[in-house]
């Protein structure tokens, strides 16, 4: 009985330890922001008009298909470095191909950043990746370069969607508090 008593008081004083050692405290913010991040851009995409994925502000610009298109292939190339896994083949899409086939790809390489960030944690935010150019980087710096990227396409979708009198997804809910 005294050895259990020992061995509960040991487990317990332990616990907040062990609790500690296996948290993942950058890699589940992550997660949360592909996911978070995810919807809005997945809502963007899907907020603007089909007959509106031509548009750029200025002829120097990205046209609204073209930034779905950048971001899905980006998704595949920096989710699958940052989880280690292979971007699954995929066919080929154009910025001028139907707002349902941008969509629905946007979706899959979102679904893909899902699964291939599922088991990345903590102890290997150092480890060195191979990056554009033949670069390498740590895995917490791809992080951080993949949260801006989008971060940074999100804002750019937006500014679109306002200039085509669309409100954003983050501004509808905002607008409904």
């Amino acid at each position: 009985m005294r050895v259990r008593i020992c061995l509960a008081g040991l487990a317990a004083a332990l616990a907040p330890g062990l609790a500690m050692a296996q948290s993942n405290p950058v890699s589940d913010a992550f997660r949360d922001h592909a996911s978070s991040i995810g919807k809005n851009l997945v809502a963007a995409a899907e907020a603007m008009p089909a007959d509106k994925y031509s548009f750029k502000p200025t002829p120097a610009q990205m046209s609204f298909g073209q930034i779905v298109v950048h971001l899905s292939e980006g998704n595949d190339y920096l989710c699958g470095a940052i989880g280690g896994e292979k971007a699954p083949e995929r066919s080929k899409v154009a910025a001028t191909d139907s707002k349902d086939t941008l969509v629905a790809r946007l979706k899959e390489t979102f679904a893909f950043c899902d699964q291939a960030l599922a088991k990345v944690d903590d102890s290997k935010l150092g480890e060195q990746l191979p990056f554009f150019g033949g670069k390498t980087r740590s895995r917490a710096a791809v992080m951080t370069l993949t949260t801006g990227d989008w971060a940074d396409h999100y804002s750019q979708s937006a500014i679109y969607l306002r200039l085509n009198g669309v409100l954003p997804p983050t501004a509808k809910a905002k607008q409904a508090d």
